[in-house]
């Protein structure tokens, strides 16, 4: 299936120069929504994973269905300050701006192996810091999976050589 046709590019957001690509109308389509996430899946057929992390927001859409349809658990990444409870945190830099993403401390045990799931690998920013936040937790990173990929963008130069997916390239 081409997935590409149905995710809608904006132009200019959410500032002059950026080419947005917006999933929600990709995920309006169950159809399509549940044919990416059985993608994923079946790409994925094999490999030792005992957790899918995701950062907040849209790494919830594409990694928790896919948590699943695997039958293993998924962690949120979220935001600074958005988890109660004892979080680590770590900040980053955005293609557009810099935020700060936090974990549960108890979220991932020593040695669990975690897949980092999103919709988009751009810079790779996010993914970067998302996968020193399971580190830190002693998890091992053992590979990363998208909707997207901006190729032009070099996002997996920042990933450590990790195995990486991604069902639509720009």
């Amino acid at each position: 299936m081409n997935f590409k046709e149905y995710i809608r590019v904006i132009e200019d957001f959410p500032q002059p120069g950026i080419s947005f690509k917006d999933i929600t109308t990709l995920l309006a389509d169950g159809k399509v929504y549940r044919e990416v996430i059985r993608e994923l899946a079946s790409r994925l057929e094999g490999q030792q994973i005992d957790l899918i992390a995701g950062p907040e927001a849209r790494g919830f859409v594409i990694g928790a269905p896919l948590a699943v349809a695997l039958g293993i658990g998924f962690v949120p990444i979220r935001k600074s300050g958005k988890l109660p409870g004892n979080t680590i945190e770590a900040d980053y830099a955005l293609e557009y701006g810099k935020d700060k993403l936090a974990m549960h401390d108890d979220a991932i045990k020593p040695g669990q192996k975690v897949l980092i799931a999103d919709d988009l690998l751009a810079t790779g920013g996010t993914i970067a810091t998302s996968m020193n936040l399971v580190k830190q937790l002693g998890g091992e990173v053992v590979g990363a999976a998208f909707l997207i990929e901006l190729l032009e963008l070099n996002g997996r130069e920042k990933l450590d050589g990790i195995d990486v997916i991604s069902l639509v390239q720009y």
